[in-house]
């Protein structure tokens, strides 16, 4: 068959057993140098719940939540937060992120994922700079807004970069690398509150000012980052895209994963709308992940516990030390998770990490919900040992958001599209899973004030149905190259129905018809 391709008991297979190359260094600093881009991502979740519940902001910005939290210092009350304009300080981002990230798709298909990893880089350090010298809210809203662009653009691109650069049998660790980044930008951001909490009055400017930081190693690091191969053959750059080919794999014989490369390219440019290719019928279980991968991501609830970490924690009860430590306690365990996925990602694979860590995240949400309804939200000071629980119930919850849905949730749709559709397919990611962290962002405290203990048995519910998505309809995706990943969907047990084009079908009367007139 042209290309190479074949026929074998009526799936398609590829060339993926003729790819050479190893782990070369070029190809793993390049990957370390464009995951930074998660840590824009994980300073902000890590420092919004602690710059929130710090007494100088809330003076300054949200004087009535203050009142309302001096009233109830040493109580434990549901709804001591709940106030929509302080969340609007948190989701504004999210909504920003969402709505760029479309612009996003079209950067980074035409000009490239490292123009976008640069664009990204540059509006978050514009935004972590006004917000540092907000002096009313609307500076703040603003300041946010444009993280939100910088979140954006980085989302899109990073994963995907990270994904075609890596070669296929470490592509889960590589990618995961987004996550370590977010969750070591979650856990810093948290130390830094810890410290800033004390300087008064201007301790939360050093904390949201600090935002410049990875920012700076974004765009930086991105001005010097070689182009992908899959996007420069993708502009017609074919020898600029073998040469850096050869350079990350280490060989000059790259001709097979070359071929796959140019095969896709003619299909992407033959595409004139991206997004429109997105809902044809060959396309449509990639489009389901798009979906439901990132929306169910946000719906475990850990971005909750990451935003407001300390807010929930002084909801319960604690004092802002105690609440900071807590923080930095998650902070620390969800790094902890990222790093066993990286380790183990490649080894045990996808479907694995998401059925365990969806069962044990069950539990600890059961079990945090059933200690809340028997101690907490009575305006009594939390016993010890119940709080002591709690924490470290959140702390098992995390590490197992860690190594699962936290990276996984990032890594399984970067490998699922093909080339043609790729950066709208991550586009419909970004935009999905901002939205969704928007939405939980807005609606959490309410919900925690309205719900109490019972938005953790919500939480629960949400991840038993997840798990249940993720068994019956993810293929596994370990060690197969990110071009070919489409004949997957051939071998299914339901989405072989689905993704069966016309083309196909009509080969298939072809054959039938053939074989009906031998006899």
């Amino acid at each position: 068959m042209a290309g190479g391709m074949m026929i074998s008991g009526g799936v398609k297979q590829g060339r993926a057993e003729l790819y050479e190359g190893r782990i070369t260094s070029y190809v793993v600093l390049a990957c370390i140098v464009a995951a930074t881009g998660g840590s824009l991502f994980g300073y902000d979740l890590g420092v919004s719940g602690g710059v929130t519940s710090m007494d100088d902001f809330l003076i300054k910005f949200f004087p009535k939540v203050y009142r309302r939290k001096k009233e109830h210092l040493h109580e434990t009350d549901y709804c001591k937060y709940d106030n929509q304009l302080l969340t609007l300080f948190t989701s504004s981002l999210y909504f920003a992120g969402l709505v760029s990230t479309f612009a996003a798709s079209h950067v980074t298909r035409k000009y490239g994922r490292r123009m976008s990893i640069i664009v990204g880089g540059s509006s978050f350090l514009l935004g972590g700079a006004l917000n540092a010298g907000s002096q009313n809210i609307a500076m703040l809203i603003i300041g946010r807004l444009l993280l939100g662009i910088g979140i954006g653009f980085g989302n899109q691109a990073v994963p995907l970069y990270l994904s075609e650069m890596a070669p296929p049998k470490i592509r889960g660790a590589t990618n995961n690398l987004f996550q370590l980044t977010t969750c070591l930008g979650i856990f810093v951001a948290n130390v830094i509150n810890f410290f800033t909490n004390k300087l008064h009055p201007w301790g939360w400017r050093l904390s949201l000012g600090l935002a410049i930081v990875p920012a700076l190693l974004m765009t930086v690091g991105g001005i010097f980052l070689p182009e992908t191969p899959n996007s420069l053959v993708e502009q017609g750059r074919l020898d600029e895209g073998r040469q850096i080919l050869e350079k990350i794999r280490g060989t000059k014989n790259v001709q097979a994963e070359f071929d796959d490369l140019v095969e896709a390219s003619e299909i992407a440019r033959s595409v004139k709308h991206p997004f429109r290719n997105l809902l044809q019928r060959k396309n449509r279980p990639q489009l389901v992940m798009a979906c439901c991968i990132p929306s169910c991501q946000q719906l475990t609830g850990n971005n909750s516990f990451l935003f407001y970490a300390p807010v929930i924690f002084q909801s319960l009860g604690m004092g802002n030390d105690a609440s900071l430590y807590s923080a930095i306690m998650t902070g620390a365990v969800i790094t902890l998770g990222a790093i066993v996925s990286i380790c183990t990602v490649d080894r045990l694979g996808r479907r694995f990490l998401f059925m365990e860590a969806g069962t044990q995240m069950i539990i600890c949400h059961v079990i945090i919900s059933i200690l809340l309804a028997l101690k907490f939200g009575k305006g009594e000071e939390i016993p010890t040992g119940y709080g002591v629980g709690i924490v470290l119930l959140i702390c098992l919850f995390t590490v197992a958001f860690g190594w699962s849905w936290g990276p996984l949730g990032w890594l399984v749709p970067s490998e699922l599209f093909p080339l043609e559709t790729r950066s709208a397919g991550q586009a419909v990611v970004v935009s999905v899973n901002l939205l969704f962290t928007a939405i939980i962002a807005q609606s959490f405290l309410a919900l925690l004030c309205n719900l109490k203990y019972g938005i953790f048995l919500l939480f629960a519910g949400l991840v038993f149905l997840m798990s249940v998505f993720i068994f019956l309809l993810l293929p596994e995706t370990k060690g197969i190259p990110i071009e070919e990943m489409r004949f997957e969907w051939e071998k299914h047990w339901y989405w072989k129905r689905i993704v069966k084009d016309d083309d196909d079908q009509a080969k298939d009367m072809e054959s039938n018809n053939g074989v009906n007139k031998g006899f």
